[in-house]
């Protein structure tokens, strides 16, 4: 996708969670000259400060934000430990066999579905979202081919086609921090844990592939743990 010519910047819609890739895909948008819209779900998630993260960013930097309420479908969709506190959280590394718990069914068709639809709403033409290769083995909501899938219906679900973007698709959770830290981001502004405390766990499938890519690149990750 070519970026728009700065002088008239093109809008776009990122769905922002308040995490890791989707904070560096929002400033990579940012980078690359797009108006930015970023889109917030609560979908009853258990580590829903994430939002909390995602709106003091967009209100620093003045980009419009919109956390959007989806919590009455959380009965269709709260079978997983992400949604249900009463479930213990996996604490593992990502591997299908034993983070199958963490799947939220059908979440990012869900997510897109509404962002696409906002997209047309303002018309933009383009919707990012996170999605990298470190999710491929579990979640395939964020394999190519879903990607592929859903940018073949978003071209004709409306009279306005709008365009999938999921820039680090293809790369894995060192790569994406490598990104942010070479455009200047600070990951104390992102939230990664899929427990909402005041600390991180530090053992959760999610906080154990941050702090992989943090050692990866021999950094130190300014979040605070419990462990």
């Amino acid at each position: 996708m070519t970026p728009p010519d700065s002088a008239s910047p093109r809008p776009a819609v990122v769905i922002y969670s308040g995490g890791m890739d989707s904070y560096t895909v929002l400033h990579r948008a940012l980078r690359d000259g797009y108006a930015v819209h970023a889109l917030s779900f609560h979908y009853g998630q258990r580590h829903a400060r994430e939002l909390d993260v995602a709106s003091q960013v967009c209100e620093r930097h003045g980009i419009p934000h919109q956390v959007v309420d989806i919590r009455a479908i959380h009965s269709l969709i709260g079978n997983s430990a992400l949604t249900d506190s009463a479930r213990e959280m996996p604490k593992a590394d990502y591997a299908e066999d034993n983070l199958a718990d963490t799947v939220v069914p059908n979440r990012n068709m869900i997510l897109l579905s509404l962002a696409i639809g906002h997209a047309v709403n303002i018309d933009a033409s383009i919707c990012f979202y996170g999605a990298h290769c470190g999710d491929h083995v579990l979640y395939p909501d964020c394999r190519p081919a879903f990607v592929e899938r859903m940018n073949e219906v978003a071209a004709i679900a409306n009279f306005s086609p709008v365009t999938i973007e999921a820039p680090y698709l293809h790369s894995d959770k060192a790569t994406i921090l490598a990104d942010g830290l070479e455009m200047g981001l600070d990951y104390a502004d992102t939230w990664t844990c899929y427990l909402g405390k005041e600390k991180a766990c530090g053992e959760c499938g999610s906080c154990r592939e941050r702090l992989a890519a943090f050692a990866a690149l021999g950094v130190s990750d300014p979040l605070p743990y419990d462990h």
